[in-house]
This record gives C-alpha cells, sequence and structure tokens, in this order.
C-alpha cells in the first residue's frame, strides 16, 4: 500500500510535469540554437542542458555574458510566440482534486505569459495561488525560498478568483511544501531550499535520475499524486470549474500553423461545441458555494455541457509552399471558431 506524506503547499513545474513538452520546446529550442550557433543541435543535447538550471547552463554555453543576455532573450520571447503544449492527460483532474486542501503555485523557466496562456486555456488559472516565471526569477532555489517565506502563503484559491482569506497568516514548516518535478534541476533547486521534492516519469528525466537526484517518490500516473499529497480523510471531491475551457483563437490557430509548417500537414477545421442544458437531476446537484470541493464559485443556473459536432472537411488547395497552407490553416479554424 502507497504510503502517503500530505503536502499543504505544492509547487507545480510546468514544462514536462504539467505539459507536454519534450517536442514542443526543443521545437522552439532547435531555432534559437540555429540563430546563435550554440551547438546544440539534437534533442538529446539539450534535454541534458535540462538536467541543471537551464539559464545557467545556456551562460556556460556563451562566451560572453552578452551573447548570453540575448540568447536568453530569444528564447522566451519565441516561447511566448511559438510555444503551445499540450496538457500530460490526467493533470487537470488532479489540479482540481488538489486544489480544495492544498495551496497550489506553479515554478517554471517559462516565461509568465506562457504560464498564464497555459493555465487559462485548460481552465484552471485560478487554482493556483501564486506563479513564478523564469522572465521574474530564473533561479529556481530563490523562487522556492520567496515562496516559503512569504506569510500568506497559505492563502489558496481553491479555483476561485478569490483568495482563501480565512487562513492563517503564518509562516508553514518546510516539510509540509513539495515541489512536484520531471527534472533533475528543480530537485536539485528543491533541496536546496530546504523543501520535498516528487517526480513524475512522463518528463524529462527517468525514474531512476530522480530517485538518484533525492525525490522521495516518483508517480507513475498522474492520479497518484492524489494519493500520495491529498492529506488522509480529506475528501474526495474536486473543483467546479468550467468543464470546457476556452482556447483563444489566435492561439489556436499560430499552433495549428506551427504543426502544418513543421510536418507539411493538412487539415480540416476544428470541431464544433453546441452548448447542451443538463437534465433537471443534473442541474439541481451541480456543486455551489460551501460544496465538499471547499470551492467558492456559484453554482450557474444556465450551466451546460458541451457535445462535439464534426464540422465538414474544408478542402484545402494543393501546394509546395507550407506558408500558404498555414494561412489557409489559420482561415480555416477562425472561420469556424467564429460560427459557433
Amino acid at each position: 500500500m502507497l504510503e502517503t506524506r500530505a503536502a499543504s503547499q505544492i509547487i507545480f513545474d510546468l514544462d514536462g510535469t504539467l505539459v507536454q513538452t519534450r517536442v514542443a520546446s526543443w521545437e522552439v529550442f532547435r531555432q534559437v540554437n540555429a540563430e546563435f550557433h550554440l551547438g546544440v543541435d539534437d534533442e538529446e543535447k539539450y534535454f541534458a542542458l535540462l538536467q541543471g538550471n537551464l539559464f545557467e547552463r545556456v551562460r556556460q554555453l556563451c562566451d560572453t555574458s552578452e551573447k548570453a543576455d540575448a540568447v536568453i532573450a530569444a528564447f522566451l520571447a519565441r516561447l511566448g510566440s511559438d510555444y503551445f503544449p499540450a496538457m500530460v492527460p490526467g493533470m487537470v483532474d488532479v489540479v482540481h482534486a488538489l486544489a480544495p486542501q492544498s495551496t497550489l503555485a506553479v515554478l517554471s523557466s517559462n516565461h509568465t505569459s506562457v504560464i498564464r496562456r497555459v493555465l487559462t486555456s485548460n481552465g484552471i488559472a485560478f487554482c493556483f495561488a501564486h506563479v513564478f516565471g523564469g522572465d521574474v526569477e530564473p533561479d529556481k532555489t530563490v523562487g522556492i525560498r520567496r515562496f516559503i517565506a512569504d506569510a500568506a502563503q497559505g492563502k489558496g484559491r481553491r479555483c476561485s478568483a478569490f483568495y482563501d482569506e480565512g487562513a492563517d497568516d503564518v509562516l508553514l514548516a518546510e516539510d509540509q511544501t513539495v515541489l512536484v518535478t520531471d527534472t533533475v534541476g528543480d530537485v536539485e533547486a528543491a533541496i536546496a531550499a530546504g523543501i520535498r521534492a516528487v517526480g513524475v516519469s512522463w518528463g524529462m528525466h527517468s525514474a531512476a535520475q530522480l530517485t538518484a537526484a533525492g525525490v522521495e517518490f516518483v508517480a507513475v500516473w498522474p492520479q497518484e499524486l492524489v494519493s500520495f499529497l491529498r492529506p488522509a480523510g480529506a475528501a474526495a471531491a474536486s473543483c467546479a470549474v468550467d468543464p470546457a475551457p476556452s482556447t483563444p483563437i489566435d492561439a489556436l490557430a499560430r499552433s495549428a500553423k506551427i504543426r502544418s509548417g513543421r510536418r507539411g500537414l493538412t487539415v480540416g477545421p476544428a470541431p464544433r461545441y453546441v452548448p447542451v442544458p443538463p437534465p433537471a437531476s443534473a442541474a439541481a446537484t451541480a456543486p455551489g458555494p460551501g460544496s465538499a470541493c471547499g470551492c467558492a464559485l456559484p453554482k450557474r443556473p444556465e450551466a451546460t455541457m458541451l457535445v462535439a459536432v464534426e464540422p465538414r472537411p474544408v478542402p484545402v488547395r494543393k501546394t509546395s509552399s507550407a506558408s500558404a497552407v498555414s494561412d489557409e490553416l489559420i482561415d480555416a479554424i477562425r472561420r469556424t471558431m467564429w460560427s459557433v
């Protein structure tokens, strides 16, 4: 039987932990490498940089601090424009299950705007009380220490726009704070900051590497994080958030453009989502204020579920130009989304 070690504060890494990043982040860094001639010409060399602090490793590749600053700035800028990773399957449910009992935060080398885009588009932005992006705090150990020292760190969001003002303003013990991550470098940062570390097996580094670095547990499936980190006796409930997060049209279009340009694919429009009112019994039992999950979200009388309706394929003119295909994809996606 799995021995649990509950945590009052849970800090999630973003890339490789919450979102699938191996392909998406390498595609971004590959462009930066080509621009600055860093010698990181394959995926494995790039993944090796993530065994420590990415920004420190990039500086080691550059012969001047000016070049290092330019490389980091270019990488963060490209993440902001070209990085559209998918969530790890099951992690949205994990966030919803943990938010009612623990204060959640995100600590990432990625740009804050990218973190916000990912969390918002997946409907979990209000589940997190704190976010530390690489543009704000590149040193993760420092970011963790700032989080621990914040007297208000116990005030979670509970999947609500409002903070839990009823929480006590006290400094909580480090053994109640845990970093969930997929990389050895993050584990080292957590240990240096004096907090616990839990690994996930679906990211950059293997379970053996994470164990050797000092994690207390490696999750094979996302749901194991709930079993391991949720306080004993806590209600097995999730937060009442919108089940169909919205994706900005321009972001969806740019994502399709990147994929089509890289792989030469042509695709039809995205499925349309049609709102269908729930049965009366479902509406009567929808979670509301004071529900078991602890959320402060009001029950919406007009709550609906969304049903996907496959659209008719949109023909794409045969062309040898990837950019021409991408422009048609963007137009097709916009027409489809606006038609909902």
